[in-house]
């Protein structure tokens, strides 16, 4: 399996990146090939909705000129896509945002003269979410929105880690989310497997 890994956190060394470690340990320990994108090193534009993408059904045709391409080409040739976010006002972080507009245009050939396809139809799409409050109530807009976006661009959604941060003065990664970590990856591996 490969794993294209989109990750939307500012900070390198934080509550993101401290969950998703485990995570990508667990599934280079069982043989899958991982590409992880920092979006916020990256020069990453936003949509604006010129439709030029939707010229040619065969390629991602965004006249931007920024590193959106090298992402489109990695999910292209990957199996399972991982958005690796923390949330900010109930979505996720702004880099990430601009990733998810750009590709739903992009990989989705809907928008033209005619209706075309999706040029990403059956990956599959898993969720590594921090946040500060409860799941049902910090990360549940989002995940419905992908849900959503999910069903829209003909992708398989399988599923959300979310942990919480209980606030600056306590330490976000312990034992038992380590756990939750591995044992997501194992279960989003064993999905790839059936």
């Amino acid at each position: 399996m490969k794993l294209c890994v989109l990750k939307g956190s500012p900070r390198i060394n934080g509550n993101t990146n401290s969950l998703l470690e485990p995570f990508l340990e667990e599934v280079k320990k069982a043989g899958h090939e991982t590409k992880v994108f920092d979006l916020y090193r990256m020069e990453l534009k936003p949509c604006v909705a010129c439709r030029c993408c939707q010229k040619d059904w065969t390629i991602f045709g965004c006249p931007l000129k920024d590193e959106m391409g090298e992402i489109f080409t990695a999910i292209r040739e990957s199996d399972l896509i991982l958005i690796a976010t923390p949330i900010y006002s109930w979505f996720c972080t702004g880099p990430m945002k601009n990733v998810l507009d750009r590709m739903v245009y992009g990989m989705n050939k809907y928008y033209g003269e005619e209706k075309g396809p999706a040029l990403w139809e059956g990956k599959k799409v898993a969720l590594l979410i921090t946040c500060g409050y409860k799941a049902e109530k910090g990360a549940d807009l989002f995940e419905e929105a992908m849900r959503r976006y999910c069903k829209h661009s003909r992708l398989e959604y399988l599923g959300m880690l979310c942990e919480r941060h209980m606030g600056y003065q306590t330490q976000f990664m312990d034992e038992e989310k380590k756990q939750h970590a591995r044992e997501f990856a194992t279960e989003i591996a064993a999905n790839d497997e059936g």
